[in-house]
């Protein structure tokens, strides 16, 4: 007996697209991919959005705070005084 059945969804042509390339590059075929997720969904019957990617962007900002932190770059001292807080960022 066949278990297995078609599900049709409508979903943006670039994810998709997106989608098969992912899962070209990790060797799994998509519809594999798809079941295991569904799969999870009716047992936990929750949904999780993990961890995005982060974007090139959000990659080259954070190394660049990360090179800030390590050479003392924009890193501003403790005050004693809202009056000394607002005199040094003035310098700055």
């Amino acid at each position: 007996m066949n278990t297995r059945t078609s599900i049709l969804i409508k979903m943006d042509k670039k994810v998709k697209i997106a989608a098969q390339k992912a899962a070209k590059e990790v060797g799994i075929p998509l519809s594999t991919i798809l079941g295991a997720y569904l799969r999870q969904f009716a047992r936990e019957q929750r949904v999780e959005f993990g961890p995005e990617r982060m974007s090139k962007k959000m990659e080259r900002e954070l190394a660049s705070i990360e090179r800030d932190l390590k050479t003392g770059k924009n890193i501003s001292p403790g005050f004693s005084s809202a009056k000394d807080a607002i005199a040094w960022l003035r310098s700055q």
